[in-house]
């Protein structure tokens, strides 16, 4: 599955810019014009990075980053033209995770998203009730005993975790886990889950009746 980037960008050379880069290295990238748009697509999509430009129409880039803050911990890329050391500790304080100032090389802006993409996987050993998820190795135990899942059953109890408390649409798991081209039935989530649910424990997956399944904290 390849990893979801948002690039909340006003300037359309840029943003296509960054589009043909991030797409040749493997990214899937959304594209978002202005700040309301940012927050939209965010909810939408769960992006696990997002390149986040500051002076934006609408809400500035310190009110999406204060939002995306208050929902999720995917790492931010603050990209901007001002390089006052004043407005890079406000960034980082705020909660970005980098900040690279324009103009930029793609390169060095692929490095710095790799890094961070890498240091994200690298803390992802967590706990939940009674079970340890190694995220990064791709592997679930209970009391030290392995449970096997398979492929697109860890991914989507990875998706669950990445999103607690939100309610995901079969819509949303068949685009991260199955991809974009899938054409069969969508209940193949349905099954998924329920075989996860055997696996993890029936309480700790909810149904939200017509809208999907959640993860609550």
């Amino acid at each position: 599955m390849h990893e979801k980037i948002l690039v909340v960008e006003d300037e359309a050379s840029i943003a296509d810019f960054l589009q043909v880069n991030l797409s040749k290295e493997g990214f899937s990238v959304v594209w978002a014009r202005d700040g309301v748009e940012a927050v939209e697509l965010f909810g939408q999509h769960s992006p696990d990075l997002v390149l986040l430009d500051m002076m934006l129409p609408g809400l500035t880039g310190l009110d999406v980053l204060k939002r995306i803050r208050h929902h999720s911990e995917a790492p931010v890329l603050v990209v901007s033209v001002r390089d006052d050391e004043v407005d890079k500790v406000c960034a980082l304080e705020m909660g970005a995770d980098d900040y690279v100032t324009k103009p930029f090389s793609a390169r060095e802006l692929l490095a710095r998203i790799r890094a961070n993409l890498r240091v994200r996987r690298g803390q992802e050993r967590v706990r939940l009730a009674d079970l340890e998820i190694d995220f990064r190795r791709a592997e679930l135990f209970r009391g030290g005993v392995r449970i096997f899942l398979s492929a697109r059953e860890f991914e989507t109890l990875h998706l669950l975790y990445q999103n607690r408390d939100r309610v995901l649409s079969r819509d949303f798991f068949l685009e991260r886990v199955w991809g974009y081209d899938y054409e069969g039935d969508p209940r193949v989530v349905d099954t998924t889950v329920k075989r996860l649910r055997r696996k993890i424990g029936a309480d700790l997956v909810e149904t939200v009746r017509g809208l999907g399944y959640r993860l609550p904290r």
